[in-house]
């Protein structure tokens, strides 16, 4: 098992820096978890609005709409004092004032004058007080129009109508992201760093110098090597996996195991595993020194991140970007994934999606691999 223990010897060399992203990994992981929780709304509340009145008219039209005003926002009387007024907007103090004339009912609503605000400028909140003003002016017509007097028609219209709404769990998730998916989110990241660092490192050192000759010429056959060599990158792979897998159990448990899409998230990270392993060694055939390696490893994984939806959610990117982006292997990862965490349910329709989305990654593979070997066989002839 000589090479398998030269394997083992380089990775032993390169703990530093398996352990450096696997701290990395999952201190961005909780980070944005807990960034995504603390963020995501619980519930709507409508915004208030500090609200002055200058009521003129004293009648009940003008008690109804300052009622009605009530119910939404910080309501309060004050004198029609223009030098106030004026104060009262510049220090925010009040954010819109309504000027209520006399003989309002015959002004605004027999006769359909508007009715006179004053609003601080590019104010959004004035628009939202607009549209409840003319909602209660409307119904007030409405109700005249009807044959209420004036005092009915107040009394009908101080209190807002009120809708039950019922929201239709479609999807089966309630409208809620489990935090484990910001976990596998960020695994191809993990899988494409380390591999790419570990599996160039050792690749390149199993070509300096003789002993690729001297390999040749050993007892050891070159079928066993390959051999020795294959079982190495298995349990440099399975490790990662595993170590990768073991932690989402232990920090998610039951919400994780007894999710519909557990197993497909599985399935998909352990794909996603193959890529990473064909790309780091495509990449290990590719670099001859350190330096060269650091930049490729860089940009590979780092631009696959950003271009797929990694670091980026797909949901945000441009179209053009999703576009390009479909040509990478990790897209089609990340696909999965917000799949999976999208429905809570997993359908004839979603698992056809989520195996369309596994194969075009191990064609990736293939292809990476096809790749790799031909790259070889040529620098053999070089």
């Amino acid at each position: 098992m000589t090479v398998y223990k030269g394997y083992m010897k380089i990775v032993k060399q390169n703990k530093a820096l398996i352990l450096l992203y696997l701290a990395i990994f999952f201190g961005v992981t909780m980070m944005f978890q807990s960034v995504a929780g603390s963020t995501m709304p619980t519930s709507y509340q409508a915004a208030s609005v500090k609200v002055g009145i200058v009521d003129k008219d004293g009648g009940p039209l003008a008690r109804s709409l300052e009622t009605y005003l009530e119910h939404f926002h910080d309501v309060s009387l004050i004198a029609d004092d223009t030098a106030v007024l004026q104060e009262k907007l510049f220090y925010r103090d009040l954010e819109y004032i309504v000027h209520i004339p006399a003989n309002f009912f015959d002004a605004c609503i027999a006769g359909n004058e508007k009715l006179s605000v004053t609003k601080v400028p590019g104010s959004y909140t004035a628009f939202y007080v607009d549209q409840q003003i003319n909602s209660f002016l409307n119904n007030v017509r409405t109700y005249n129009a009807a044959g209420f007097s004036e005092e009915e028609a107040a009394q009908a219209a101080k209190s807002p109508s009120t809708v039950q709404v019922d929201l239709l769990d479609t999807s089966g998730t309630a409208g809620a992201v489990p935090n484990f998916v910001y976990y596998y989110r960020y695994v191809p990241y993990l899988f494409l760093s380390i591999l790419c660092y570990v599996m160039g490192n050792i690749l390149s050192a199993f070509r300096k110098g003789d002993l690729p000759k001297r390999m040749q010429a050993s007892a050891v056959s070159i079928h066993r090597q390959n051999m020795e060599g294959l079982l190495a990158t298995a349990t440099i792979a399975g490790a990662l996996w595993g170590i990768t897998t073991i932690a989402s159990l232990l920090i998610y448990g039951h919400s994780l195991t007894s999710n519909a899409g557990f197993i497909y998230y599985l399935l998909n990270s352990l794909v996603m595993l193959l890529v990473a392993l064909s790309i780091s060694y495509l990449v290990g055939i590719v670099t001859t020194n350190n330096n060269m390696l650091s930049g490729i490893v860089n940009v590979i994984s780092l631009g696959m991140c950003f271009l797929c939806g990694v670091f980026v959610p797909l949901e945000y990117m441009n179209t053009n970007v999703k576009t390009v982006s479909q040509f990478l292997p990790v897209y089609w990862y990340e696909k999965t994934n917000d799949q999976l965490a999208q429905f809570g349910n997993i359908v004839d329709s979603i698992q056809t999606d989520v195996f369309k989305s596994l194969c075009i990654q191990l064609v990736f593979v293939a292809a990476f691999v096809c790749i790799a070997m031909a790259v070889s066989k040529l620098k053999k002839h070089v």
